[in-house]
């Protein structure tokens, strides 16, 4: 038996000149002095101009190997051999500067808790934050945070934008008016954003924070590391709404018929959804219309119709997008959700578009999920 090992059959899988494919078993070595003796005979076969392997200057070639120097010889004219070089069959090294993948550092934020039990006020400061990652070209971020305090995301507060640092001192507190029995099953959410005044602002990272394991009996400052922001898409309901183009009149009808499983935006979980219905021309909002409020459901039904004047030669560059909002009698109204349909519009919003195109007079209705309300507006039609 020779010297390198054990012999053990290794299988070449080569290509023939014709195009198709062949295999060669034969046995080699394993170990070092095998695989060494093998890259020798595949380096030799890449070049035109060698017939037969290099004589090994420091030992005899193993007689193993020149029944493999051999079998090679005999097709090297019409293969190319696939084998990995010697260097791609080490393992490669490890140790604690050779690790695959570095953790990915988001920053820490440095917060404040404390209870007025006088007024029941939960007071959070937002004190500063440190080595945040840089989102923008410039190796820099344009941080702010956003606090409010789950389930209730309607109601939250943000600090200023603080320009161009990784480690902004923010000085600022927010008051949450909440009993303080019912504290226990809140979380508090302070999400860390870059800001970005031509397009949506990108997550840094945040920190959630269970009340229950909160002690206000005293006030509580605290260093947290941020955490990648979950990125599980919540459901927002669906709607249907039908499309009707008599191309003679050039009168485009939208009918919302009803929405259902709507996501909950009050406290009480429900919403008092209604329903705003944009023309868009060349990206720009032409004309709206919207439907009356529904009080306290998560199913509203509609049955309205609205219409607008589109001429046959703009019907293909204009889009319609629905948006569903929960009515704030105190606030501002929040978007639950969108849903665009037109030529630019792609997807379920394109196909509810051809098929009403290709059904004049007729309405057709079709069901569509709403989107986030910042991910769903079509580009413009040239």
């Amino acid at each position: 038996m020779p010297p390198g090992g054990l012999p053990i059959p290794v299988r070449l899988v080569a290509q023939r000149a014709d195009g198709s494919w062949s295999s060669l078993l034969f046995e080699g070595l394993k170990g070092r002095t095998g695989w060494a003796w093998g890259a020798r005979a595949l380096g030799c076969l890449r070049r035109k101009d060698c017939e037969s392997p290099p004589p090994c200057s420091r030992s005899p070639q193993p007689p193993g190997l020149q029944r493999l120097t051999h079998l090679l010889t005999r097709v090297a004219s019409a293969t190319a051999l696939v084998q990995p070089e010697v260097e791609e069959l080490e393992p490669a090294p490890s140790g604690p500067g050779k690790q695959v993948a570095e953790k990915h550092e988001l920053g820490r934020l440095q917060y404040s808790l404390d209870y007025d039990f006088q007024s029941g006020q939960l007071l959070v400061g937002i004190l500063q934050a440190e080595g945040l990652a840089a989102l923008d070209l410039g190796g820099s971020s344009d941080p702010y945070v956003r606090v409010y305090l789950l389930p209730d995301k309607r109601r939250r507060h943000e600090t200023k934008v603080h320009r161009q640092t990784l480690n902004p001192h923010f000085g600022e507190t927010f008051a949450f008016k909440v009993p303080y029995v019912e504290l226990g099953g809140r979380v508090l959410v302070m999400a860390v954003y870059d800001f970005d005044r031509f397009s949506r602002n990108d997550a840094i990272g945040e920190v959630r924070v269970p009340m229950s394991s909160v002690d206000l009996g005293r006030p509580v400052v605290a260093w947290r590391e941020l955490q990648a922001a979950p990125r599980e898409e919540e459901k927002l309901g669906d709607i249907c709404f039908s499309l009707r183009y008599v191309p003679t009149a050039g009168k485009l009808t939208v009918i919302v018929l009803e929405a259902k499983n709507l996501k909950k935006m009050d406290v009480g979980g429900l919403s008092d959804p209604y329903v705003k219905v944009h023309l868009l021309q060349g990206g720009k909002k032409v004309r709206k219309k919207k439907t009356t409020i529904k009080k306290n459901t998560l199913n509203p039904y509609y049955n309205e119709a609205f219409s607008f004047e589109v001429p046959c030669d703009q019907v293909q560059k204009v889009q319609v997008e629905l948006t569903v909002l929960d009515y704030d009698k105190l606030g501002k109204n929040e978007a639950i959700g969108r849903v665009a349909v037109g030529a630019a519009a792609g997807g379920a919003g394109l196909r509810h578009w051809a098929d009403m195109l290709a059904n004049p007079r007729r309405p057709i209705a079709q069901w569509h999920s709403l989107r986030p309300p910042d991910r769903v507006r079509p580009p413009p039609a040239p």
